[in-house]
């Protein structure tokens, strides 16, 4: 665990946090995850220097702000952003017209699971304001999706709390476990978006 945040969300308490969480939700580099950084906060509940609640009131707050600045980003840019067509944007405005479509007509669990799994939880942000999804579909997702994810990681960190040396001491392995999640949730993914476009297209065909 980096001294430095152990020291500034000590010292600071909730307004660490929120700075922390809403800076790494905004898109701003961070070489320490904010998984890790919610699961300490839960221990420091669970050693009675912050109020569980309140962590994870803060948690939710900051990622709820953070992310939606990304989305209205991209949301607000999107039609220009697909206008200049960068390289970088490797879809047509058919594609994005039926992503969109799709997402907005029961697609939105998609949302929620990636923005539940570490490292996409920003890009899905900004893919989901690229494909000009909603504020009324998004806004309610990224809530949700928010206070579920605040919620795992906080009160993980807290009922661990009487092992914490154990699971410093073991960081790493945590760290390939959540690499490893990931990975099995996008291949999850892909997997049932392709199935279920197979039994589309023989659906159509019959």
């Amino acid at each position: 665990m980096p001294e430095e945040v152990v020291y500034y969300v000590t010292r600071y308490g909730y307004l660490a946090i929120f700075i922390l969480v809403f800076l790494q939700e905004t898109g701003m580099p961070n070489p320490f995850p904010n998984e890790l950084l919610l699961i300490f906060s839960g221990y420091l509940s669970y050693k009675g220097l912050l109020y569980l609640p309140y962590v994870i009131l803060t948690a939710v707050s900051a990622d709820f702000i953070g992310t939606n600045i990304l989305y209205f980003l991209f949301y607000l840019s999107g039609a220009l952003i697909m206008k200049k067509k960068p390289k970088w944007v490797p879809l047509s405005e058919s594609m994005v017209d039926r992503l969109s479509d799709k997402i907005s007509k029961g697609g939105q669990w998609s949302i929620y699971i990636f923005r539940l799994t570490p490292f996409t939880r920003g890009y899905t942000s900004v893919i989901t304001g690229l494909l000009q999804i909603k504020p009324e579909v998004f806004l309610p997702l990224a809530f949700i999706s928010g206070l579920s994810w605040a919620t795992i990681y906080v009160v993980i960190g807290h009922y661990i709390g009487p092992s914490w040396n154990l699971f410093t001491a073991n960081i790493e392995i945590f760290k390939s476990i959540m690499i490893a999640v990931l990975f099995i949730i996008s291949g999850m993914s892909v997997l049932i978006y392709f199935t279920r476009k197979r039994k589309r297209s023989k659906t159509k065909s019959v």
